[in-house]
């Protein structure tokens, strides 16, 4: 087995967006797990040839891929939101690219928003000042996508594959090798930052992270916690954030 493909949908409008995003990445990959995570997250009808793995109550983000991971068998596993919708290629052209970079642990492809504009899917590791500035109503004075160029590497060339230290978790292969030597995804995570952690893990033990852009995802990027704050995903936010300073400590001293 090859590629493996999993699906994590939570409620009754995830699973409602798989009628677009479901069918284009089962034609790329030899498997498809579909993770359903608590009540009314069940996909219906389910597509002949899909996997179902259900949970009696909704887990973390995290422990919801690790099951899928578990659930699948493939050497290369692609882990997608269910509102990414992979342009045709798109995978074969990831395991392909991989497939040359032995030390590749993670490929992301090329998101674009709806409106075909390129998304900031590629990013530096997070520092405490920039993040503060994301995350509390300083956002309004210094929009991020303006101020913090170097995070989003906004001034990278796109034309081109590049190595990155992360990437939205929206969409990435992920090589089994490197999953089962740093253990997975951190099932400590409720929701956000595990994306984060992953890459972070991979970097320590030497793993490559490339940015692939002959690979295209369109993916409309919610971005909940960028438009309001002092909300419950804000405190969601913050916890992890602090989970991952405890765990990787040395990034307190990382203030640019």
């Amino acid at each position: 087995m090859r590629v493996s493909g999993i699906f994590v949908v939570t409620g009754a409008g995830e699973a409602a967006m798989l009628r677009d995003s479901l069918p284009p990445l089962q034609a790329q990959v030899d498997e498809l797990v579909v993770v359903a995570n608590g009540p009314g997250s069940r996909p219906e009808p389910l597509p002949a040839g899909v996997q179902l793995v259900e949970n009696g109550r909704a887990l973390g983000f995290s422990a919801n891929v690790n099951k899928g991971i578990a659930a699948s068998t493939g050497e290369y596993v692609v882990i997608s939101n269910p509102d990414a919708i992979p342009e045709p290629g798109c995978v074969p052209e990831l395991v392909d690219f991989a497939d040359a970079h032995p030390r590749c642990g993670v490929a992301g492809p090329k998101m674009l928003n709806p409106d075909g504009t390129l998304q900031a899917s590629r990013r530096s590791f997070p520092t405490i000042g920039g993040t503060i500035v994301r995350r509390t109503p300083l956002r309004s004075l210094f929009p991020p996508l303006r101020w913090q160029k170097r995070h989003y590497l906004l001034d990278a060339p796109t034309d081109a594959p590049m190595q990155v230290d992360t990437m939205l978790g929206a969409f990435l292969l992920m090589r089994r090798a490197m999953l089962e030597e740093i253990g997975g995804w951190d099932s400590g995570y409720k929701l956000y930052v595990e994306d984060i952690d992953l890459n972070y893990r991979a970097m320590k033990a030497g793993w490559e992270r490339w940015w692939v852009p002959g690979a295209i995802v369109r993916h409309e990027y919610q971005a909940v916690i960028d438009k309001h704050y002092f909300t419950r995903r804000n405190l969601w936010h913050a916890h992890a954030m602090l989970r991952f300073l405890r765990k990787h400590p040395e990034r307190l001293f990382a203030l640019r």
